[in-house]
């Protein structure tokens, strides 16, 4: 009887634990650069801002951040739907835009951004060990940029091998077209150099899943550019490269990836703790 009515207790302790619901909190234009350096600049104080939205009852959780589009001439931080309500924390980043500044400012402003996620996580509950770095179109222009090139993310004190996992949409793998308009070449010459993904291919790099629209709905050569960086971090030795190309979707692919970004983000999860348990 004494073991029954154990059980019984234990059997109600372990439902009202399940049946404990997930709060979230959001925390809004959280400056990612120092004081010294943003009270200098009006328009870096302005724009170099993020948002932090967190499970707050719980603990161990990982992060997303997410960089907006807009051909790193507009755009603002979203939230976007999609990725709430997952168990995860979502980070969203303003970044200086052109023609206000020109490259490599706003890649400066993504590692910033990043080194400030991988500093100030813990304080929300999450591991540092988990973070994933994502963004469209220019948004993941910037995330390959800053986990394929060490150097931006060195310079603020974080090796980019740290990064969980690379996620861009339809982020370009050439140098982005901006950049080549700020040279005065035109968007249809390709370039490939030190502001090109492509150029930084290398094998121990943080896993990469690539996230196209269908390729001949895609801007200008989108899809052949991410299949040409798959192809080239395979031939580098990087053993965790996957290309998706959403057939019947163009640049504006975001809705029917978000849920191939979870999958890879719980993939690695687990991962993650399968390698913690051996250990």
């Amino acid at each position: 009887m004494k073991n029954l009515f154990l059980f019984a207790l234990l059997f109600l302790f372990g439902i009202s634990v399940s049946a404990q619901k997930v709060e979230y909190a959001t925390q809004l234009n959280i400056p990612y650069y120092d004081n010294s350096v943003s009270k200098s600049d009006a328009y870096l104080k302005e724009r170099c801002v993020l948002d932090v939205y967190y499970p707050k009852n719980s603990k161990g959780f990982a992060t997303v951040i997410w960089f907006h589009g807009g051909g790193l001439t507009s755009g603002e931080k979203e939230l976007p739907e999609a990725l709430k309500n997952q168990g995860i924390a979502l980070i969203s980043v303003n970044y200086r835009l052109g023609p206000k500044v020109v490259a490599p400012k706003y890649i400066e402003d993504a590692a910033a951004a990043t080194a400030w996620v991988f500093k100030n996580i813990n304080t929300f509950g999450g591991d540092a060990s988990l973070i994933f770095v994502s963004g469209h179109s220019a948004g993941g222009y910037l995330a390959t940029m800053i986990g394929l090139d060490k150097k931006w993310l060195n310079a603020q004190g974080i090796d980019a091998n740290k990064i969980a996992g690379l996620i861009p949409f339809s982020g370009q793998a050439i140098t982005h077209f901006l950049v080549r308009k700020e040279r005065g070449i035109p968007e249809t010459q390709p370039i490939i150099d030190e502001y090109a993904p492509l150029f930084h291919v290398r094998a121990d790099a943080p896993p990469l899943l690539l996230i196209t629209g269908d390729r001949e709905l895609e801007l200008l050569g989108r899809y052949e550019e991410n299949a040409y960086l798959m192809r080239m971090m395979k031939i580098a030795g990087h053993k965790n490269t996957k290309l998706y190309e959403l057939d019947g979707f163009g640049h504006n692919m975001t809705e029917p990836a978000f849920p191939l970004l979870l999958n890879e983000v719980r993939r690695i999860v687990e991962e993650n703790k399968i390698q913690n348990q051996i250990k």
